[in-house]
């Protein structure tokens, strides 16, 4: 039985192909597949190409792939561009007040006239197409109805009238099988961001819209009041990170997040938050760059700025999930950490990763909680809010407890956080803050930052971080190879990846940049690469494109 299926539907924007996949994900979801939505758009309002790739498997699903089963046209463009990829059962399922196919394995449905027929407006014939798609393959119309009963809260009696026609003038060609699994919630990765930061005492999130990261500001702005946090979005990133660094030194769990142009905007600040020792995650989403670069599509070329961002000697940890699972036991885990050692810690994405939509496992809910950091314990001393200790971690304390002055200095300064500038004293503070560094190092040696798959006795390995961790995965695991990824990559667990490559003879590397900057990274540690499968067309890997290059490994 066939458990490995890819649906695309595409379309204009505004015609409402994103909203049509989470319907057809949704309901395959509750069929028992694990899903994966890679979306696509133009960064225009309304016109242009956009379109959703859906996946849906047995086992998890982490990677779109190149050839698909189903292809839904809401217009002739999707045609156009995406009939070629279709494998040689596939199913074009396609909006014929648009287009006209004499293809074999095709279905007609006139879309835009049964919408018309009923007066509505012209994006409900997205629901008569996926109605179309789900008699085609099968399913009930009582599922049907169920579903479209949850997802239409308005208009719910038009999209079902418009959803029946549909169904009705429809036949059915294939049966897809339910599977015997339960059905698992569906979340982008910006919502698993947003959920993990919540989940270990997020107070405040401070944002400037700048895609792909804007999603956690509308998740939490749309949910802050059942989840407790404040959310405010100010004028600019400027302005984010410092009002960051107040909340923060105010005592409020802080998180802030953006792309690539404006984390640039956040550096100075990125010192000062070191210097004076506040901690602060940010969120950097990447996308294809540099500049403006191309806005609504994925790249992974802020590595190495992620990692030397800021001036002077500054810690920091920089973590890079490869999925929503992932990254919401980060997103929260870094919270942690950056209160535990009072640094800035930045959780390095991508718009892969952000946007993409994933099946999520409720079970690692219990993994991520609130964690404390060391708080001032003796209130009879006199507090230094910089003080000197073993670990170089100061305990903390926040303005308005009784009798205390807490300090935050941008200057070098003492342990009082008064401005010093002799020699003696600059090198106490730089090696406290050296210190702090050591101890986290120690920490990342405790934690699972390097993940393992395929075939782990193999001599061959690839390397790959971030959202390039499904297809490679994927690929590897085809190939019997071993695929290494570095999750952690501040402090660097070089240990941790010596251990994952024991024993490997040749090492090929794979990156969404042109620069392999993780090379670069692993070659400070003694790490040689064999062969570099790098890729910067704005789009992400596939995992037939690195099998390909695999094979000739």
């Amino acid at each position: 039985m066939k458990n490995d299926y890819s649906i695309l539907i595409g379309g204009a924007a505004g015609q409402g192909s994103r909203k049509a996949a989470l319907i057809i994900a949704k309901l395959l979801s509750s069929f028992g597949y694990q899903i994966f939505i890679y979306d696509e758009y133009q960064s225009l309002i309304r016109g242009g190409h956009s379109f959703s790739h859906i996946r849906a498997t047995k086992g998890k699903a982490l990677s779109h792939r190149e050839k698909i089963d189903f292809l839904l046209a809401l217009d002739k463009e999707t045609i156009d561009r995406h009939a070629q990829h279709l494998d040689k059962e596939g199913i074009i399922i396609y909006n014929s007040d648009k287009a006209s196919l004499q293809r074999k394995q095709s279905v007609a449905i006139a879309i835009d006239s049964i919408a018309s027929e009923y007066k509505a407006d012209k994006i409900m014939a997205n629901t008569a197409l996926v109605a179309g798609f789900g008699k085609t393959v099968g399913i009930d119309w009582p599922s049907l109805k169920k579903l479209f009963k949850q997802e239409f809260k308005r208009f719910q009696d038009l999209n079902l009238k418009i959803a029946r026609a549909s169904f009705e003038a429809t036949e059915q060609l294939i049966t897809i099988k339910k599977l015997n699994q339960k059905a698992k919630p569906l979340l982008t990765g910006n919502q698993a961001i947003a959920l993990g930061a919540v989940k270990a005492g997020l107070n405040l999130y401070i944002a400037y819209p700048m895609t792909p990261a804007t999603g956690i500001l509308h998740c939490l702005a749309a949910k802050r009041k059942d989840l407790q946090v404040a959310v405010s979005q100010l004028e600019n990133e400027i302005a984010v990170i410092n009002a960051a660094i107040g909340s923060a030194y105010a005592g409020a769990r802080t998180m802030v997040g953006s792309s690539g142009g404006g984390f640039a905007l956040m550096t100075e600040a990125l010192s000062l938050a070191a210097q004076s020792e506040i901690p602060i995650v940010i969120v950097e989403s990447q996308r294809m760059s540099p500049g403006s670069g191309v806005p609504t599509y994925n790249g992974q070329g802020d590595l190495l700025f992620s990692l030397a961002a800021g001036h002077g000697d500054i810690i920091r940890f920089v973590v890079a999930p490869g999925d929503a699972e992932e990254a919401f036991y980060w997103s929260g885990k870094l919270l942690n950490l950056s209160w535990q050692y009072q640094t800035p810690s930045i959780l390095l994405v991508d718009k892969e990763v952000s946007e993409s939509t994933f099946s999520f496992d409720e079970s690692l809910l219990a993994q991520v909680r609130y964690e404390k950091a060391i708080l001032r314990q003796d209130k009879k001393k006199e507090y230094l809010r910089y003080r000197d200790t073993t670990t170089g971690i100061s305990p903390l304390a926040f303005p308005g407890e009784k009798n205390i002055q807490v300090k935050a200095n941008s200057y070098e300064h003492d342990q009082a956080g008064l401005t010093v500038e002799e020699g003696e004293k600059v090198a106490v503070m730089q090696a406290k803050r050296l210190r702090k560094f050591q101890a986290m190092e120690k920490a990342v040696s405790q934690m699972d930052a390097v993940n393992v798959f395929g075939d782990k006795q193999s001599d061959k390995a690839l390397i790959a971080w971030g959202s390039t961790k499904g297809p490679a995965k994927e690929a590897a695991e085809q190939l019997g190879l071993r695929m290494v990824q570095p999750v952690v990559l501040e402090p660097f667990p070089a240990k941790a990846m010596a251990r994952a490559l024991a024993g490997v003879k040749k090492i090929a590397l794979a990156e969404t940049n042109g620069l392999a900057q993780l090379g670069e990274v692993l070659a400070r540690f003694g790490i040689t690469v064999d062969k570099k499968i790098l890729k910067y067309d704005a789009r992400p890997f596939l995992p037939e494109e690195i099998k390909r290059e695999l094979n000739r490994f």
